[in-house]
């Protein structure tokens, strides 16, 4: 039996997900960057370590709970 395809509302939601990874990457990044340019290693790097999973998760969290929120509820079968 085929499997049925993941309905588009799912798709778009795991795409979001995945969007909040990269939102606890860039600050490191830009972090990383700024150390390079004002000379401050490794402080900035470390600011962008703790901003970046706080955002994201909080992020993510909110998303996954307005996600759950606005499922459209099961019927029979």
């Amino acid at each position: 039996m085929p499997e049925q395809p993941i309905p588009e509302r799912d798709l778009r939601f795991y795409y979001t997900l995945a969007q909040t990874g990269i939102e606890m990457v860039i600050p490191i990044g830009i972090g990383a960057l700024i150390d390079y340019w004002r000379g401050w290693t490794p402080w900035a790097t470390l600011a962008g370590a703790v901003i970046g999973p706080v955002v994201g998760i909080t992020h993510m969290v909110r998303l996954v709970n307005a996600h759950e929120a606005n499922k459209p509820p099961k019927g029979p079968g």
